[in-house]
């Protein structure tokens, strides 16, 4: 099965044929997993994993950014009512003191160990299978847009952050966090930079990190392409 995304043809959005292929090889339940917020300034990365019933897979599953608020939010329901789901994150302390691709992955393998049926195989989106899991497992490259397990996990994972982000607007209101879920818009940045960070940021990444000692100041908005 190869992972390179020059040799297919993703264009009618995922489907169960990676799926069906593993378990040819003999492993079954088979689990997806995705995580998002790897690239915001604030927040907590979130993964899921989801194990789907191939006799009753949702319709019009695809990679959350393909699809709008509303209809992530119903297949977000469709998802939870029809398949085995778990649900980890990673908070921006944790991000900090490793790394985002480490919290990320640690995320996904912890989202995979709280499925209450333990898969024998788990379909990861990206270019690593997370370390330590209980079962084998394969990365696929742009697996949210190949896979349905995947692109089911990349919905419950989208959509529950975007919550989570929603209710920290609700303690740190300066911020707008309901409106950009933590990713460095302008009005996101001016807060930043007037009032500075909140303990949701993550003080890893640029403008926030200090290097070579030096406080967090205006100018340092202009290092956001460094991220």
């Amino acid at each position: 099965m190869p992972d390179s995304p020059f040799l297919f043809d993703d264009a009618c959005g995922p489907d169960f044929s990676i799926e069906l292929s593993v378990r040819r090889e003999g492993f079954w339940p088979i689990a997806g997993t995705d995580e998002a917020g790897r690239g915001p300034l604030a927040g907590p990365v979130v993964a899921a994993a989801v194990i789907l019933d191939p006799n009753n897979i949702p319709e019009g599953l695809n990679d959350s950014k393909q699809l709008s608020v509303i209809r992530r939010e119903e297949l977000y329901d469709i998802i939870l009512a029809n398949a085995i789901v778990s649900v980890a994150s990673s908070s921006a302390g944790r991000i900090d003191r490793t790394d985002i691709r480490k919290a990320s992955l640690d995320a996904m393998r912890r989202a995979v160990a709280g499925l209450a049926v333990k898969p024998a195989y788990v379909l990861s989106d990206g270019r690593d299978v997370p370390p330590g899991m209980a079962c084998g497992g394969k990365a696929v490259v742009k697996g949210d847009a190949r896979s349905v397990s995947i692109a089911a996990a990349s919905i419950i994972a989208k959509v529950t952050r975007d919550r989570m982000m929603t209710r920290a607007h609700l303690v740190f209101p300066v911020y707008g966090f309901a409106g950009h879920a933590g990713y460095a818009t302008a009005r996101h940045r001016q807060a930043i930079a007037e009032g500075g960070p909140c303990p949701l940021h993550r003080m890893s990444f640029r403008p926030l990190r200090k290097d070579d000692g030096e406080p967090f100041k205006d100018d340092a908005l202009t290092e956001f392409g460094g991220l």
